[in-house]
């Protein structure tokens, strides 16, 4: 039979119990259960005044609180939001500024507990995208997968920041390009990739995690980025939030950065610049890669056949599917129902694949973003999807 566990209230009681008893001194009754003789006598006084509850904890509570918020601010604050309920506190606050200027009121983040304490403040639910998944393709060559990822800002000798923008190929580890960036930038990015499409060509899938640009709270994450890739013809890859052990190629590769181009720090953007061309030159042409069998990248590296056209043509989707636009609202109309979709999709087209009755499969050209119920009017995410008795193919072997 196992031990059974003996808490601090049964040790106070028992202890208690055995003062009862007469037989043990003070003494030997702290002995006995491994106390001092002052906290004996604490425990034997509050037995005294308070009986059989006397072995309880006392509450630690001050009686008074000098900090705590005016009662009549409280309830002013109160009745203000009750008159106004969709008014935040800092709206509330300086409206009973100016009733009273010189008095003192809380902060913001006070007034905001206030509310919260006393119900008057809804919570909000923190909706997150479904995610398809850690990525189970591998590279059959060059060009086939690439990796993007801006690697961990770090501060220049200036005291400026620099934001590293990385991309390179999976299978023969040719780092394609560093660009060093003054901060997180949807157009800097978009330019450089652009560079970096005019001169190795279009990969088929581009790998990267779920920060920004590479991904947003929008149906499917899809970003402006990633629908830029979709139109090009490019799969979006992404890993799942929190493992970036999922692209540890590419990651394995930042240490490496970090440890001969970031150490020291450049004075400049331009001077880092510099070292981050000089990491790359030597990454690529003098530093042997055991994964590659001791050879360099660009030994083996070969720009991709796919050009980046000057224009970007309309998907033509199969005649089977319904083909819907969609509007500046993000929304589209599907037999007379309005459903919002995205609002990085506005002015492009999507398609509708009926996979059972009532149930269509959502496509943006060849990327599934979705499954749309005509019953609920409602667009599933492309994990949580609609059940089917149908069995369908896997989506990465669709593209």
């Amino acid at each position: 039979m196992p031990w059974k566990g003996v808490t601090v209230m049964e040790q106070r009681r028992r202890f208690l119990d055995d003062y009862q008893l007469n037989y043990y001194c003070i003494t030997e009754l702290a002995e006995r259960f491994c106390i001092s003789r002052k906290t004996a006598h604490k425990w034997i006084n509050r037995f005294k005044q308070n009986g059989h509850s006397g072995f309880h904890e006392l509450s630690r509570r001050p009686r008074i609180r000098p900090w705590q918020t005016d009662k009549a601010i409280v309830e002013e604050l109160m009745d203000l939001r009750k008159a106004h309920p969709k008014w935040g506190p800092n709206k509330l606050l300086d409206i009973m500024q100016r009733r009273d200027p010189e008095r003192k009121l809380p902060a913001i983040s006070t007034a905001a507990l206030i509310l919260k304490r006393n119900e008057l403040v809804r919570p909000r639910r923190r909706y997150r995208r479904a995610h398809p998944g850690c990525p189970k393709s591998i590279p059959a060559g060059a060009n086939d997968i690439w990796a993007a990822d801006y690697k961990g800002q770090f501060r220049l000798t200036n005291g400026k920041y620099c934001f590293p923008l990385t991309v390179s190929d999976l299978s023969t580890r040719y780092l394609l390009g560093i660009d060093a960036h003054p901060a997180i930038s949807l157009e800097k990015t978009f330019a450089y990739f652009r560079e970096l499409f005019r001169a190795y060509g279009l990969p088929n899938r581009i790998r990267t995690d779920n920060g920004v640009p590479f991904a947003s709270n929008a149906l499917a994450r899809l970003s402006q980025l990633s629908v830029w890739f979709i139109k090009l013809g490019i799969y979006p890859e992404l890993i799942e939030p929190g493992k970036p052990q999922q692209n540890g190629v590419h990651e394995r590769m930042h240490r490496t950065l970090k440890e001969e181009a970031t150490i020291p720090p450049g004075s400049s953007l331009r001077v880092q610049q510099k070292k981050f061309d000089e990491f790359r030159e030597e990454f690529n042409q003098v530093r042997p890669h055991e994964a590659i069998g001791m050879k360099r990248p660009g030994e083996i590296y070969q720009a991709s056949e796919r050009t980046l056209p000057k224009r970007i043509e309309y998907y033509n989707y199969p005649s089977h599917f319904l083909v819907r636009r969609v509007s500046r609202g993000g929304t589209i109309r599907v037999f007379h129902n309005q459903i919002f979709v995205s609002n990085t999709l506005q002015e492009d087209y999507v398609g509708l694949e009926e996979v059972a009755d009532g149930v269509y499969d959502m496509y943006f050209c060849f990327y599934q973003i979705g499954r749309y119920d005509l019953q609920t009017n409602k667009i599933q995410g492309i994990v949580s999807k609609v059940g089917l008795s149908v069995k369908r193919v896997d989506l990465v072997s669709r593209v």
